[in-house]
């Protein structure tokens, strides 16, 4: 493929696309399902499983363990979970650690250097709830 084609590119997407779809249509298909429910009455840990399905045992327990209502409650969870906005606070004062990093340019553990060694002033702001966030100030720092 010639780099600047644009219709190899698109064409090169689609059919990316289009793989991934077919791998997660497999994923759904209840034989998959039947397969390693068989495997599992016949001893197979799930070690094996997830090795033989490209997993992680967390993931393969995830997507196969348990009746087809819990799956399908599970399931269901994870997509309410997507789809609802992040519940951090957008309206803290200063920047957080990582936007502080893209701010500058550098990664996260470098903004944190910089606070150790006193190149950037950082606070912890703590909210009625418990919950605590590391807020960098740039501004208010001295010149690095």
């Amino acid at each position: 493929m010639r780099t600047g084609d644009a219709e190899n590119e698109t064409d090169a997407l689609e059919r990316l696309r289009d793989i991934r779809s077919l791998l997660e249509e497999l994923q759904k298909d209840p034989a998959t399902l039947a397969a390693v429910r068989e495997a599992i009455g016949n001893g197979i840990g799930w070690e094996a499983i997830a090795e033989a399905a490209c997993l992680k045992p967390a993931a393969a327990k995830w997507r196969w363990q348990g009746t087809d209502a819990d799956i399908a409650e599970r399931h269901e969870a994870g997509r309410k979970r997507a789809a609802r906005p992040s519940n951090v606070p957008t309206d803290l004062p200063g920047l957080s650690v990582g936007e502080a990093a893209a701010r500058f340019g550098v990664s996260s553990q470098a903004i944190y250097l910089r606070i150790t060694r006193g190149q950037l002033r950082a606070e912890t702001v703590e909210l009625a709830d418990g919950r605590s966030y590391k807020r960098v100030f740039p501004d208010d720092s001295p010149a690095s």
